[in-house]
């Protein structure tokens, strides 16, 4: 066998043996590059030439990381490959056979795939066992579809085994019967007088057989057949119903013991289709693998511009299909994007966002470039676009979407997570782990924005890069299993939401924040519009909470601090990480309290000289009315009773017993109101006026910072309670 790498230059005089010249291969001058991956046989040399991917070249272009491309090109097993540990060489080569294999199978199943482009696929007659003009082949794939084509042409030969197994079976054997088993014997009378007498054997002996070979060569073969479906996914039939070798007892027919089964057996067979199924059933289980099989000079199977194939590979595997929304892969200006789907938001765990990605097929010591990243800004600016048309009425293809990127509210934008992923090849040559993971190139983050410090902003657009493993998003592809796919589909979307939380974790803090009681967090939105535009956004479900993004960097220390102050004024703020439930952290909150906030609007406090140790008594259900006096302080509450957002209880002591309710709605003023609608406080008989309202006492504020001791000492004018007074005073006063 051969062996070349795509895109490598080879000196003409080294290839020139294998390579055709034709217009297909481009004209030939000093070097000759291979623009193929695959696999065709030349019939000068009576072999194959097996073109290799060039994502096995790492960054200084050397296979597997220690071969020259051209020291390999004459491959001959246990003696191209070397290295100290043998172990590590034989990987080598059994990569090279199963490579091959799903080589095969990716480019069978995309060109099976109607969407795709099958114009850069090249496939002429596939090598069958047989006899007429003959190629010695060594490629792993020539004997998984050659067994397989077998099966496809010899369903007459099974037939006739079947047959020929199953004739005279079960039948008994009467002389083993007569001679080994008891006999009991009935006599009757019969009408006519005669004794009739009627023999039973209780226990009649069946025919038996001998071990057929002929049966057990049919078994290996169809679990082989099995073990092609199952590993490579081949579309195989099997008709016949035996017990297949399956699971660990097949590993060890292919660790060994399927090849000295067969030959312990190999004598036993004669007939031409027979002797066949012998030579490639052994072929497949020894080490060697070599047989002979029908091939002329048009045999090939490439593809051109695997990079096209490798992109539906990562299309199928992770993209939605059809595209979300309407959408198309080119889009209104032209640009195509590779991958789009949609999946959970990267700040809840409801909502749903675009995430939009692009294959990078190349080699190790490819790096992005300027035009790369900033095509794929372009990608994430044109599906923002097409989701505010969605929702203003000026997208002709869809009306409604379960994606909504902008918040009114806050005028905020969801994340777009923007992602490459490339092809890497897995050190250890494994098929069964996929390898996702940033990519160690240079580079690996980019942020695009206006303005800084402003996350949720329309124009901050976030790209991260991925590698993984090709072997196994080659062999997920191959065997082209829908519950394989989808499984893994949703495994990985959910790695690359997690991995882009955590960079953003990195870089920013994130926390959840709530208006405080009486506190309109619209309104307090638009009056500072300007301090957190882009850093707010409102993803719940529960509208009534936000997110908050502050940036880490140093140069916003001062400014993150002082807008954290301003805003636990008017908000529960705690932090919450990307992907966390804030309600209970806003429930927590709650519980310790906040402080009252001159935001609101009412930012009047209704200040009652009174002693509350039993409050949760006197104010259950928080329906009060609170007598007024005839007194200038008492007046002055009368001429601000519409600026009242609070009801502070105290003694004038800052420490203790000070208890500050928010005042839900307006406060009205009652005549002698009865009992059983507000309840008094305190309860006087004498009194006339009184200002009745509504508490809040869900909410419990907090009074630390309360400091009623600034109030000024008015002295009481009630007889029963000599140091009861009301006064109106501003929040600020006594904060």
């Amino acid at each position: 066998m051969r062996i070349l790498i795509e895109g490598v230059p080879y000196p003409y005089d080294q290839v020139k043996e294998f390579v055709p010249l034709s217009d297909t291969w481009g004209k030939v001058e000093k070097d000759v590059y291979m623009p193929y991956v695959g696999y065709y046989y030349n019939s000068t040399l009576g072999d194959c030439v097996f073109i290799l991917p060039k994502v096995v070249l790492d960054e200084n272009n050397k296979v597997f990381g220690k071969y020259e491309p051209q020291d390999i090109i004459h491959f001959k097993e246990g003696e191209t490959f070397k290295d100290s540990d043998e172990s590590k060489a034989k990987a080598e080569e059994r990569l090279i056979y199963t490579l091959s294999v799903w080589i095969y199978r990716a480019i069978v199943v995309y060109k099976n795939d109607k969407r795709n482009d099958t114009s850069i696929i090249y496939q002429e007659n596939v090598a069958q066992v047989g006899k007429g003009k003959r190629k010695q082949s060594d490629t792993y794939l020539d004997i998984l579809l050659a067994l397989i084509q077998f099966n496809k042409d010899s369903q007459s030969f099974f037939m006739f085994i079947m047959k020929n197994l199953h004739s005279g079976y079960n039948k008994i054997n009467w002389a083993r019967t007569i001679s080994k088993s008891d006999a009991l014997i009935q006599r009757r009378q019969s009408a006519s007088g005669r004794s009739k007498q009627t023999v039973l054997y209780m226990n009649p002996v069946n025919k038996k057989r001998s071990i057929n070979f002929d049966e057990e060569l049919l078994v290996i073969y169809f679990s082989i057949l099995n073990h092609l479906h199952e590993v490579y996914g081949f579309p195989v039939a099997i008709n016949v119903n035996y017990t297949l070798i399956r699971g660990k007892q097949f590993e060890k027919y292919m660790a060994g013991k399927g090849a000295r089964r067969l030959k312990q057996i190999k004598y036993k067979y004669f007939s031409d289709k027979a002797l066949q199924l012998w030579e490639l059933c052994y072929a497949f289980f020894d080490e060697t693998r070599q047989i002979f099989v029908n091939t002329n000079k048009t045999d090939f199977l490439l593809v051109k511009n695997f990079n096209i194939v490798f992109e539906a590979i990562i299309d199928a595997l992770i993209g939605d299909d059809p595209l979300p929304d309407g959408m198309d892969k080119k889009q209104r200006d032209g640009k195509i994007v590779d991958h789009l789907y949609t999946a959970k938001s990267l700040v809840e765990n409801d909502g749903q966002t675009y995430y939009i990605g692009d294959s990078k097929y190349y080699k190790l010591s490819g790096e992005l470039g300027d035009e790369s990243v900033y095509k794929q800004y372009t990608y994430a600016r044109n599906v923002i676009q097409w989701n505010l048309d969605i929702f203003n009425g000026e997208n002709a293809h869809v009306k409604h979407s379960q994606v909504k990127l902008l918040d009114e509210e806050t005028e905020g934008f969801n994340l777009i997570p923007n992602f490459f992923i490339s092809a890497r090849l897995d050190k250890q040559y494994r098929y069964d782990t996929d390898g996702v993971k940033e990519t160690d190139i240079k580079n690996a983050r980019h942020k695009s924005y206006q303005f800084k410090n402003r996350l949720f902003d329309r124009d901050t657009l976030l790209l991260f890069h991925y590698d993984v493993n090709f072997l196994y998003v080659l062999s997920k592809y191959g065997k082209n299993k829908t519950s394989e796919i989808s499984e893994w589909k949703n495994l990985v979307r959910e790695k690359f939401r997690k991995t882009i939380q955590e960079w953003l974790k990195e870089d920013f803090d994130f926390y959840a924040m709530e208006a405080h009681p009486g506190v309109d967090s619209k309104a307090y939105i638009r009056s500072h519009f300007k301090e957190v535009i882009g850093k707010v956004y409102a993803p719940f479900n529960n509208d009534s909470i936000f997110s908050l993004a502050l940036d880490k960097g140093n140069e916003f220390h001062a400014e993150n601090e002082m807008l954290l102050t301003e805003l636990r004024k008017s908000f529960y703020v705690e932090p919450c990480d990307l992907g966390d439930n804030p309600e209970p952290k806003m429930v927590m909150a709650k519980q310790k309290g906040c402080a009252p906030s001159a935001e609101q609007g009412k930012n009047g406090v209704l200040a009652v000289r009174l002693d509350m140790k039993d409050r949760l008594v006197l104010l259950q259900g928080g329906r009060i009315a609170v007598p007024l006096l005839q007194d200038d302080a008492s007046q002055r509450v009368m001429e601000r009773i519409t600026d009242i957002g609070y009801v502070l209880f105290h003694v004038y002591d800052n420490l203790q017993a000070q208890y500050l309710y928010a005042v839900k709605g307006n406060c009205k003023v009652k005549f002698n109101t009865p009992d059983e609608e507000y309840k008094k406080l305190p309860k006087n008989n004498e009194a006339v006026l009184f200002l009745a309202m509504d508490l809040d006492m869900e909410t419990k504020l907090d009074t630390a910072h309360v400091h009623s001791a600034n109030l000024p000492i008015i002295e009481g004018g009630m007889k029963f309670e000599k140091d009861y007074n009301v006064q109106f005073c501003e929040l600020e006063e006594i904060l």
